[in-house]
């Protein structure tokens, strides 16, 4: 797919001039113009590092610097690609990510060097940021201009990694030209001015940070402010002190903020929107009332191959409508899905036949991964982009998300949602957040197990499962499993694959209601590994006298 919307050197030269303040970090401050001169020095020395012939690939391994940023902005004058290196990761899997995406130069700060101390990285070489051979190197090319007349929009500019659950993680290719277009449209979007300032507290490294706020922020001019890393107490502070107008956000950092001590003025904040996805309705309208600030959940795969926008008039629930393409497809058979049909509750009636995978049969500006042409065969099938992830469609076209493709439960021969499970339970009074996954069983297919953050009494979650209209009768968990905090990624997503992968053996206290029993018991450990319990793979299954039933 060709871009119009020009490159990002382009929008990086563009603020050469510009004294406004910028760049916000901590206590230090950045011009518009310095964080255009240092991302130009930078792309100098860049030029100068990386070897003739050799892939122009960089590794950042930072938290929320200034570095962060002016180093894209620098990747994009000197035609380079960054590759944001996950810095959770370690040993083997954090060399193999650094590896695989041929970095000749690796960006780092002393506070993660240690995590490359034992690494064999042939070939990379490691530039510690704030060091003074660090400053010595940039020093030469203080007086560099931003140059953007020899970046293309079709020069590769991220290689970020997807999530790794399924296997190793894969790295993503965004050119300039797809990012700028996506700033230029959310800025549209959300009517981004230059005096706005853009709050990122989500980490750089994943494709969330820079596509959904740095790059709206570098196209309209407006200022960006950093946060190291993610931190709930910290939230409404940093807002205040930068004037924060606009964030985004994953996975459950929603429910942290909320989580927090409630105070009498928190609607006392500068902030006219956040944008992102999973906080889901109910977590939405409590920070609408908390804060008086307004979340728009969105749908973009991290690829870019699929997109669904929010707009006025879309149902409670949904994501939004269905651009043409857009489908639903049985991921079997590839036949579309019928509409999804819902009670006056809000209940799917025929989540069996209607739940299916997000497909596009439209344009997709999917640009693939780098060196993963089997990953990429199996997004692209049949002239299409498969998300792998699930959703329904009702009949007005409002598509609504049901998890990820690996989140599918099936009970008794009927598709369930994890998703549109976990929205109910939210519901109850003492969860703070809620997973809902399956766990294989050779009779049913699957049972339904929750993970819920939180206090739990046995009894009143089984009264509040019964007083839930829209709960249906396979829907109910089978298992509770009971954590202080729930097990997230960097991202702040929660690890369902750890969670899946331990079932009902882990450490936490597992609630378990016995076939005919109506309330929930705790756990035993004689009954964890009884024949009574099938949480393990299809290989493992111990249950006497029965073999897995193959889906």
């Amino acid at each position: 797919m060709e871009f119009t919307s020009g490159s990002i050197a382009e929008l990086v030269a563009a603020r050469w001039g510009d004294h406004r303040p910028g760049l916000w970090c901590e206590d230090r401050t950045l011009t518009h113009h310095q964080v255009a001169a240092g991302a130009a020095a930078r792309a100098a020395l860049l030029t100068e590092l990386l070897p003739p012939g050799a892939e122009p690939h960089l590794g950042v391994l930072l938290d929320n610097t200034p570095e962060y940023p002016l180093w894209l902005g620098a990747a994009a004058l000197a035609r380079a690609a960054v590759a944001g290196i996950n810095p959770t990761r370690r040993g083997p899997e954090l060399a193999r990510d650094i590896l695989h995406t041929e970095c000749r130069v690796l960006i780092t700060e002393p506070a993660h060097l240690p995590l490359l101390q034992a690494l064999d990285l042939p070939g990379v070489r490691i530039l510690l940021t704030g060091s003074d051979e660090y400053e010595a190197l940039l020093a030469p090319y203080a007086e560099a201009r931003p140059d953007p007349s020899r970046a293309t929009p079709a020069d590769r500019l991220l290689l970020y990694f997807t999530s790794g659950s399924t296997g190793a993680p894969k790295a993503a290719i965004c050119t300039q030209g797809r990012l700028a277009a996506a700033g230029r449209s959310l800025a549209a979007q959300f009517t981004v001015r230059p005096e706005d300032v853009h709050y990122i507290c989500m980490p750089m490294f994943h494709g969330n940070a820079v596509i959904a706020d740095w790059a709206p922020a570098l196209a309209a001019g407006a200022g960006v402010a950093l946060r190291r890393r993610f931190s709930a107490s910290g939230f409404l502070a940093d807002v205040r002190a930068f004037r924060a107008t606009y964030f985004t956000y994953v996975g459950r950092a929603i429910q942290y903020v909320l989580a927090t001590e409630p105070c009498p003025d928190d609607r006392d904040n500068p902030l006219r929107l956040g944008f992102g996805t999973e906080a889901g309705t109910a977590d939405a309208a409590a920070f609408e009332r908390r804060f008086g600030v307004r979340l728009v959940e969105g749908y973009g795969s991290s690829e870019g191959g699929a997109a669904v926008q929010w707009s006025p008039g879309t149902p409670a629930g949904a994501v939004g409508r269905a651009v043409p393409g857009l489908v639903v497809l049985d991921p079997e058979t590839g036949r579309e899905r019928p509409a999804a049909r819902f009670d006056d509750g809000g209940r799917l009636l025929n989540g069996d036949e209607a739940i299916g995978e997000l497909v596009n049969r439209g344009p997709s500006p999917f640009e693939g991964y780098w060196r993963n042409p089997g990953a990429e065969a199996e997004r692209r099938r049949d002239g299409a982009y498969w998300t792998g992830d699930l959703f329904c469609r009702d009949a007005d076209g409002y598509l609504y998300f049901a998890g990820r493709a690996d989140d599918r439960l099936r009970v008794d021969g009927e598709n369930l949602a994890a998703a549109m499970i976990e929205n109910i339970l939210t519901r109850y009074e003492g969860a703070h957040a809620v997973a809902v996954y399956a766990v294989p069983d050779p009779v049913t297919g699957d049972q339904v197990m929750a993970t819920i953050a939180g206090s739990f009494d046995p009894v009143a979650f089984a009264g509040f499962l019964a007083a839930q209209p829209d709960l249906g009768t396979k829907m109910a968990p089978r298992f509770v499993r009971v954590v202080d905090r729930m097990p997230v990624t960097a991202t702040n997503k929660i690890h369902r694959a750890l969670l899946r992968r331990e079932g009902v053996h882990c450490t936490d206290p597992v609630w378990w209601r016995p076939p005919g029993e109506p309330t929930y018991r705790c756990m035993t450990p004689e009954e964890a590994e009884g024949p009574l319990v099938t949480t393990r793979g299809p290989s493992q299954v111990r249950r006497q006298g029965l073999e897995p039933r193959t889906r």
